[in-house]
């Protein structure tokens, strides 16, 4: 397959994937800040949500002051912002007209609806009056392209490179999600207890679809400990960074040379790393570096796959 063929496939996916995560965050973000415990600790974990996806330099060049409002129409609809959900969506349709005689037309037309229904819908103000509506129509067809791919793609090299795209993606968001606790609380602005900090975990677990999940492997409390195990190292939950890792190397193992492939090698290792990590209650103060550590190994490894087999340097990928 060319390299051009595959870096649009890889992108097509990542852009879709990016954009459904940064729909997640920014949903456990906004039920989040509708909790008690004051307008001070809402915009702090504001201000890690933009840390955490290391937009704080865009977001000050372009507003003076810190308000969720504004957060949520740079990181939703400003299209200055590569990483906006609007941006990315655009990046996926054009990534995917590159390459639309090798799609299915129900994939095209599911990736080409999105794009203008999204940019119809960005062009009203009502969507800021309840944005949970709009972070819930981003993930529905998110969960619709890959639906559609799933079932209308040959599966051979287009559908492997365009699987990778979704794995690296969700793994790199599903530490993100995760952290922007820890970065929160890394700058002291935040109390680690209480009942606001419960409801903080359930809307995290829900942004990724694993309220329900918990309750059926744990029928417990929900502690941050077991939420980091389950997201973390679970391979029976779809959005960890074990399974995300599981069905990456599934894919790359289909594409690569075992004899000759770094990316390869990164990948298992990485995965090997997660699999025998001990996540018990002495793991915990250990989670923000952890998942630090793996955001920095996952970058290197999407820029090992991109250069053994994609067109490097191409689209603006690193955050």
């Amino acid at each position: 397959m060319l390299s051009r063929l595959a870096d649009n496939l890889y992108w097509m996916s990542r852009y879709i994937e990016r954009a459904e995560n940064t729909a997640r965050m920014l949903d456990a973000q906004h039920q989040a800040s509708m909790l008690p415990g004051g307008t001070e600790q809402a915009l702090s974990q504001w201000e890690a949500l933009l840390r955490r996806s290391e937009l704080v330099d865009g977001y000050q060049a372009r507003h003076p002051d810190l308000t969720a409002e504004r957060i949520l129409e740079f990181m939703v609809s400003d299209a200055d912002n590569p990483s906006s959900i609007f941006s990315c969506l655009q990046a996926a349709r054009d990534n995917a007209k590159a390459v639309r005689v090798v799609l299915a037309p129900e994939l095209w037309e599911s990736v080409n609806t999105t794009w203008i229904e999204m940019r119809s819908l960005i062009r009203t103000p009502s969507w800021r009056r309840d944005p949970g509506k709009v972070f819930e129509w981003v993930k529905y067809h998110s969960h619709l392209f890959r639906g559609v791919m799933i079932g209308t793609m040959l599966k051979d090299e287009a559908y492997f490179f365009s699987r990778m795209g979704t794995f690296v993606e969700r793994a790199d968001n599903t530490a993100r999600i995760l952290d922007v606790k820890y970065v929160a609380r890394e700058t002291a602005l935040t109390d680690a207890a209480g009942s606001a900090d419960y409801y903080f975990w359930a809307s995290v677990l829900r942004s990724v679809s694993a309220f329900e999940i918990y309750r059926k492997v744990y029928r417990d409390v929900i502690t941050p400990t077991r939420i980091a195990e389950l997201l973390i190292q679970r391979s029976d939950m779809p959005r960890s960074l074990l399974a995300c890792m599981t069905e990456l190397m599934t894919n790359l193992e289909q594409v690569a040379d075992p004899k000759t492939s770094e990316a390869l090698r990164q990948a298992g290792r990485l995965r090997a790393q997660i699999q025998y990590l001990r996540v018990d209650e002495s793991f915990e103060p250990d989670i923000h570096r952890f998942l630090g550590n793996f955001l920095k190994d996952v970058n290197a490894l999407a820029s090992r796959i991109s250069e053994e087999f994609l067109v490097p340097l191409v689209h603006e990928q690193s955050r």
